[in-house]
């Protein structure tokens, strides 16, 4: 083999290694959505990630939600969910959560000891601790970033990606089905998708196992387009709406 083809083999080695171990986030990523309720601007949601000024091994997040204009005058909602996880693992630490709801309040931390595999639930609300085994859990907010790390690239329709999380004082088995690709038509442009069905509850809010539906960018960032879900009294949707900082490059088909 000649110098010259052994250097070339060497770079697309290198090359290929570090497209493969690109992260699809980065500190200083904000998303923005806006949500409909039918033809009603029902609110907005955002979620952004920072370095962690005291852990150099640790991001922080802050996931919001608020209602806006005649919804939020008769259903007044401003949420707020903070985590905080290993930069290594994308395991969480601590997740924090501060809801009011139409009238309905919480406030819970939870701490996990990942190593102890134990979750201290603090509800301030009701002042009580309670602690409860745990093993690799995610809580609902570094899931969502956890899951954009997954290597996708080998996904088959009906293919499942899967993890365990914990939430308020349950661990659940939370999965999501590959549903195959989509090109949707967005405030951006024309982008193709990864489309996938996440397996959630059916009860009090989903009508059935199968109600939440999610469009994610089919790049590097996996960033979501549109989320919707079919409620028990109508149909939600949210799409992007503004963004900033991303990782990589967003892949657009047909700017508008």
């Amino acid at each position: 083999m000649s110098k010259k083809a052994l250097f070339i083999l060497i770079f697309l080695c290198v090359f290929l290694k570090s497209e493969a171990q690109k992260k699809a986030y980065q500190s200083g990523e904000w998303l923005k959505f806006r949500m409909h309720y039918g033809l009603i601007n029902a609110g907005y949601a955002s979620i952004e990630i920072k370095d962690v000024d005291e852990d150099a091994n640790a991001y922080h997040v802050t996931g919001l939600g608020w209602t806006t204009g005649i919804t939020k005058f008769f259903f007044p909602v401003e949420d707020d969910y903070q985590t905080w996880f290993n930069k290594d693992t994308e395991l969480p630490y601590h997740f924090r959560r501060r809801i009011s709801e139409g009238g309905h309040y919480k406030s819970r931390d939870i701490y996990f000891d990942q190593n102890a595999k134990t979750a201290l639930v603090k509800d301030h609300k009701r002042k009580t601790e309670k602690t409860f085994e745990i093993d690799n859990v995610q809580d609902m907010i570094s899931s969502f970033y956890k899951l954009r790390n997954h290597d996708i690239s080998n996904l088959e329709i009906g293919d499942e990606l899967k993890l365990m999380m914990f939430f308020d004082s349950e661990t659940y088995d939370f999965r999501m089905r590959y549903l195959g690709d989509e090109v949707i038509d967005s405030k951006f442009g024309k982008i193709k998708c990864h489309k996938f069905r996440p397996l959630v509850q059916s009860g009090r809010v989903f009508e059935a196992e199968e109600s939440l539906t999610v469009w994610v960018t089919a790049d590097l960032n996996k960033i979501p387009i549109r989320i919707k879900a079919d409620l028990a009294v109508g149909s939600l949707k949210a799409d992007l709406d503004e963004f900033k900082g991303l990782a990589n490059s967003f892949n657009i088909i047909f700017e508008k």
